[in-house]
């Protein structure tokens, strides 16, 4: 996870800070869902700055569009393997 954090996310979203706390966060879904991830961000801002960007895009991407996504990866693995 870290690698893919490190390399695409935190590439992709501007290698600046803000870019950072979405890294922490992705890795926080890595674990498992979108309390991970806010704690992930939670942390690193404790320590650096707060970032309001990454505290906007997070919880909504990781409440609405991944369940979404997972509904549909669901049902297309229920369909293909029955």
């Amino acid at each position: 996870m870290f690698v893919f954090a490190r390399f695409i996310v935190f590439k992709l979203m501007g290698s600046d800070y803000d870019a950072a706390v979405l890294a922490a966060g992705t890795c926080g879904f890595g674990m498992g869902a979108t309390p991970n991830a806010m704690a992930n961000m939670q942390a690193v801002t404790e320590k650096y700055l707060p970032s309001v960007k990454a505290f906007l895009i997070v919880p909504i991407v990781g409440s609405m569009f991944a369940d979404f996504l997972n509904s549909l990866t669901i049902t297309f693995f229920i369909n293909f393997l029955s």
